[in-house]
């Protein structure tokens, strides 16, 4: 596959992987694809760390399962990320972003638009919902085969200096560059953030990979080979539409969006 197709078909990987181990090779390959990333003045911010070590992952899964169950039992996740939820195809082509909510099981598929309700949230407690979900979590993160960590150095990354963008902008770029390249190699990945919602979590996981204080631990992602077969978790999304060009394009001025070109 060309660069451009690749990127056009990049997806974010909702399942779980197979569990073979994730080759050398392939995992150096993928840091040279980051490394290959722009950074302000070739300063490369970005550190990884490449994470194999059953119990490791097993004790970063049981941080992201109790992180998820947390954020659902408290409404917190809801509630914060209310804005993106879609529910119908219609509104995902209206709106073209967010997250297609198109998985349910049964009992919760007539509550979709009860769900930010108070009412909606006592009925997922009762259904056991949260511990639910969060077991889903905890068990996608520990049936990968890797894991990796995003880290920044912080004599680059400094919060309200143009420097801490900067370095920001140039880990999302080396990430990106992970994103892209993973199809080409047969796997997937897949952000980790449940940690993140959570302080002490989040802490817990930078003690977990010993993160030294010179170092801002940033993201951590899941990645693995894909099976030929892609089982969807009990609750899941779609999030394949995109903006048309009039929705995030203007021309020469923000007074003026781009308009789609005619098919020839």
């Amino acid at each position: 596959m060309n660069l451009i197709d690749g990127m056009l078909a990049r997806r974010t990987t909702n399942g779980p992987f197979r569990p073979d181990p994730v080759s050398h090779d392939h995992q150096h390959l993928l840091m040279r694809v980051a490394q290959a990333a722009p950074s302000h003045f070739n300063s490369q911010p970005w550190r990884f760390v490449l994470i194999e070590d059953p119990q490791t992952i097993a004790q970063v899964a049981a941080l992201a399962g109790q992180s998820m169950t947390e954020l659902i039992e408290a409404g917190v996740f809801f509630e914060r990320y209310r804005r993106y939820f879609r529910f119908s195809e219609v509104e995902m082509q209206t709106r073209r972003d967010g997250i297609h909510i198109d998985h349910l099981p049964g009992p919760l598929r007539p509550f979709t638009r009860q769900v930010f309700s108070d009412a909606g949230l006592k009925l997922m407690r009762q259904l056991g919902v949260p511990k639910k979900l969060g077991e889903d979590n905890r068990k996608l993160v520990a049936g990968s085969p890797l894991l990796l960590a995003a880290l920044l150095d912080r004599g680059e990354y400094r919060p309200g200096e143009l420097s801490g963008f900067y370095s920001v902008f140039g880990l999302g770029a080396a990430v990106e560059n992970v994103w892209n390249a993973v199809g080409e190699l047969g796997m997937g990945i897949q952000f980790v953030s449940t940690p993140m919602e959570i302080p002490r979590h989040w802490q817990a996981l930078g003690e977990l990979l010993r993160v030294p204080d010179d170092l801002e631990l940033m993201a951590v992602y899941r990645l693995g080979y894909l099976p030929q077969e892609q089982a969807r978790p009990s609750i899941d999304w779609s999030s394949r539409h995109r903006k048309r060009l009039d929705q995030f394009v203007y021309r020469d001025t923000c007074a003026q969006p781009e308009q789609e070109t005619a098919a020839p």
